[in-house]
């Protein structure tokens, strides 16, 4: 595993966590099934195994990131030997005693390599010493890479808001507890 440092980001990053490939590819997603009879509705989430894997494209405009990066309350990056390699952002809510993980990349080439894990663990730490409470992650229910990176750091899928990005795609939740 390469050796990753975290920090804050610097004016001077912004450019090069822009150009991080958002996109992924997936061979699995939770599929949301929806059952109604009378006044009882249930929701379920489901893994589904795709015929083939896809290529899922970022739901956000990440290059938004440009003009509106001092908006995060938080914004950290990974490096491996000075390269910026990945990023996360949080958005604190104080009163709610909750911190948002609305934006985490890494550069494709360096998936699977514990960065993402170290971002969160991060981003637990950043919440521990803010507010503590609760940290929560947003992802689609395509990202099944994401998904699996949750479960794995023993957070729980606490929700989901349908057509919650703007191309249309349900965000699902999933949230710890940090001291």
């Amino acid at each position: 595993m390469p050796e990753i440092e975290i920090r804050p980001v610097k004016e001077d990053d912004i450019q090069s966590i822009i150009e991080i490939e958002h996109n992924y590819s997936s061979e699995f997603v939770w599929q949301m099934d929806i059952k109604q009879e009378n006044s009882e509705v249930n929701i379920s989430f489901r893994e589904v195994r795709l015929p083939r894997s896809t290529q899922v494209s970022y739901p956000k405009k990440y290059k938004e990131l440009i003009d509106h990066w001092t908006d995060f309350d938080g914004l950290l990056i990974a490096e491996i030997k000075g390269l910026v390699v990945g990023y996360i952002c949080l958005t604190q809510m104080s009163a709610l005693k909750t911190t948002w993980v609305s934006n985490i990349a890494v550069m494709k080439r360096y998936r699977r390599q514990g960065i993402g894990s170290a971002l969160i663990l991060a981003a637990q730490e950043w919440t521990q010493q803010k507010t503590g409470g609760r940290l929560i992650l947003e992802m689609q229910p395509k990202n099944y890479p994401a998904i699996q990176l949750a479960k794995k750091l023993g957070y729980d899928l606490c929700g989901y808001n349908d057509h919650y990005y703007a191309n249309g795609d349900i965000a699902l939740f999933f949230s710890k507890w940090i001291g």
